[in-house]
């Protein structure tokens, strides 16, 4: 079997995942992780891969099938996906939900320019719960949809706190609102807000002398992120961090509830996810679609796609034949 030649692009806790994904699929292989640190700091998982710096991605320019980018949302994919698309394939998990329209332009143009497949937003929400919104709304277009997250440890969010001028450490935990979830369920959720399905619980370690009112103001009133949502910062130490939040618990579900016929009957779609680490989980998502990218490209195909542009058949390993006979 001839495997696909799989890059990463971030060595953080989703790049560590991606590498672990990648052991469990048997038809692709790791060649290289290239990060912004210098090469020699990484310890990589798998023997026999490199580690390269950023600057020297080019130099395996047909040497990489498709390019998995760990980077976050807030400052990183939006310049490293468009670049990087104009020279290898590439899936991203950009999950900024109101500019992905924006970020699917950028990428489309280089990706086009470049010959390439880019699939963009392709975690799990973005991506396998946008999935479940399309069928759902699909089937039953008489209805609304909710989407809640958690309870659990957001690394978009997360990262985007982390940026923050001041900040050292810190994570982000959304917790639906339990009223919030029954009313969406019931069908009775059409005058809900975003603040009245969640709250988002930060926790940050500052660095010293930091000014933790300033921080506080930023992250409460950051647009895309917590501008909308009732939210808690709380300062703590290093080692409290460490030892109450390494976890990444992660999940959520989407709700869909409509009516059919004459009579308003009434139907109700759930899809619900828990995961014991958001990062892995994540990764296993983007490893399936860079096995879609690849294939896309072989057909000669380019440009940016989602997930909803993705037939599930060239998502999995196994054969047409394979999976007619044993999941149809």
């Amino acid at each position: 079997m001839e495997k696909i030649k799989i890059g990463i692009v971030g060595y953080g806790n989703l790049g560590r995942g991606v590498e672990l994904s990648l052991a469990q699929n048997p038809d692709m292989e790791l060649v290289a992780v290239f990060s912004r640190r210098d090469p020699s700091s990484l310890t990589l998982i798998t023997e026999g891969v490199q580690a390269a710096h950023m600057a020297d991605i080019l130099t395996y320019k047909g040497k990489i099938d498709v390019m998995i980018l760990c980077g976050g949302s807030a400052t990183d994919l939006p310049l490293q996906s468009p670049q990087i698309a104009a020279h290898f394939n590439l899936i991203d998990s950009f999950d900024t939900h109101a500019k992905i329209p924006e970020h699917f332009d950028h990428v489309n143009k280089a990706a086009t320019v470049g010959s390439t497949i880019s699939i963009i937003s392709a975690g799990w929400d973005p991506g396998l719960f946008s999935l479940n919104r399309l069928y759902a709304e699909a089937v039953l277009p008489k209805g609304e949809t909710f989407t809640f997250w958690g309870p659990g440890l957001s690394q978009g969010h997360s990262d985007a706190i982390r940026r923050i001028k001041g900040v050292a450490n810190a994570v982000q935990y959304t917790v639906p609102i339990e009223e919030a979830v029954n009313q969406a369920r019931a069908g009775q959720g059409a005058s809900l807000t975003t603040r009245d399905k969640h709250l988002r619980e930060c926790y940050v370690v500052a660095e010293p002398d930091a000014d933790q009112a300033a921080i506080a103001e930023t992250i409460k009133t950051m647009p895309d992120y917590f501008a909308d949502y009732d939210t808690t910062v709380t300062f703590i130490s290093a080692d409290e961090l460490q030892e109450k939040h390494s976890a990444m618990p992660h999940g959520g579900f989407v709700i869909r509830s409509g009516e059919t016929g004459l009579d308003g009957n009434k139907h109700t779609i759930e899809y619900s996810l828990t995961e014991d680490s958001n990062p892995e989980f994540t990764s296993a998502v983007l490893v399936c679609y860079a096995r879609a990218a690849y294939r896309l490209n072989q057909k000669g195909e380019s440009g940016a796609r989602t997930v909803f542009d993705i037939a599930p058949a060239l998502l999995s390993i196994k054969t047409n034949e394979q999976l007619r006979a044993e999941m149809l």
